[in-house]
Parts: C-alpha cells; sequence; structure tokens
C-alpha cells in the first residue's frame, strides 16, 4: 500500500515538475531579447527534470526537449517523456545581464559548456528554435521529413527501439513499416509520432 501511495505521489510529482518548468514562460514567444542566447547545460544522470525545476526556480528560462519513449524493464513496458538528449537541456541567458556563475552550482546540473576561458558556449543559433518549433505541449515531434522507403527507428510500443523500412504513410498520420524478422517483412502500424527518421 506505501508503495502504491508513494508511486502516485512520485508520479503527480514529475507531472507537476514538467508543468511548473514548461510552463514558466511561452517557448514561441518569438525572438530572442537583447543578448540572450541559448547555452547547453550538462546534467547528472536522470536529474534533467530536477535540473531544470532549480534552474526555474532561480528565474532561469529552460527548453528540456522531450519524448515519447517505451522502456522495457523486467519484462514490463513503461511509456515514460524522456528526453531527446539525455544528460542536456538549454538555458537562455544573456551573460552580461544574468549571474549564470551560479547556474554551476545548481541541484542536479554538473556544468554550463564554457570555453577555455571560463565564458559560456552559446548553442549556434537556429538549433534550439528548431527544436521549439517542433514542439507541441510538452512533447518535441522528430516526425518531420518522413518519406516513403526511409528508414526509421520505432519508439513506442513493444516494438521499441526496432528499426524498419516506411512503406506507407496516410493523411491521418498513420504509418505502416516494415520490420525484418525471422526472414522476412512483417507490417506494423503505427502513428507517426511514433517514428523517428534515422536515414
Amino acid at each position: 500500500m506505501i508503495i502504491m501511495v508513494q508511486g502516485i505521489i512520485t508520479g503527480n510529482l514529475v507531472t507537476l515538475l514538467d508543468e511548473l518548468t514548461m510552463a514558466q514562460f511561452d517557448l514561441r514567444s518569438g525572438e530572442l531579447a537583447g543578448n540572450e542566447r541559448w547555452f547547453l547545460v550538462h546534467t547528472r544522470p536522470k536529474s534533467e527534470r530536477k535540473a531544470a525545476w532549480h534552474l526555474v526556480a532561480q528565474g532561469y528560462k529552460i527548453y528540456l526537449p522531450q519524448i515519447r519513449k517505451t522502456i522495457r524493464h523486467a519484462r514490463q513496458l513503461r511509456t515514460v517523456q524522456a528526453p531527446v538528449f539525455p544528460g542536456y537541456l538549454f538555458i537562455l541567458l544573456d551573460p552580461a545581464r544574468d549571474r549564470w556563475l551560479s547556474v554551476h552550482s545548481t541541484v542536479g546540473v554538473v556544468r554550463l559548456y564554457t570555453h577555455s576561458d571560463g565564458r559560456p558556449v552559446p548553442v549556434p543559433i537556429g538549433i534550439v528554435e528548431a527544436l521549439i518549433e517542433r514542439t507541441d505541449g510538452n512533447l518535441t515531434r522528430l516526425d518531420a521529413g518522413l518519406v516513403k522507403g526511409q528508414q526509421v527507428r520505432i519508439l513506442t510500443g513493444p516494438f521499441a527501439d526496432f528499426m524498419g523500412t516506411l512503406e506507407r504513410l496516410d493523411q491521418a498520420g498513420r504509418g505502416l513499416v516494415l520490420l525484418r524478422m525471422m526472414g522476412t517483412e512483417i507490417p506494423i502500424a503505427l502513428h507517426r509520432s511514433a517514428l523517428l527518421p534515422t536515414g
């Protein structure tokens, strides 16, 4: 009973942290103000949300791109929201205005990427913005540009992490993927959001 209650509380806490972290500012607000740029923060393993929450509590604006992913453990499948880049998140800073040195000592953060002289290294313009444009709610859609015949990786469901060939994609967003198994190709119908183009 205690374990079940603890699981419910932990699940609700994760949802609350996601809502607090992502709702602090409008990601699609447009242009960056003044000298603001996106920077890369390296986090402790599996501590992206914790680091994001503590950075937001300090008044920073962050972006943690996430996808829906199926995890296999102990013969069980569980679909969760996972970071697109495990161990990393993006932070919006103006190095001349913001006290960016405090990022290094934030709970869950390993370091802010910097030059050899100690100044933070900005992410090239357009990379984070492109990810933000593909964000729908708390999830980043990576399925743009899918074409017939393309190799894809399945992200969710019982065939998670399997590779296949996209055979068909309809207007409703459903795709037919051919998985090569046991000397034959097996057709699997999936929604396009469960596919990641690989080549």
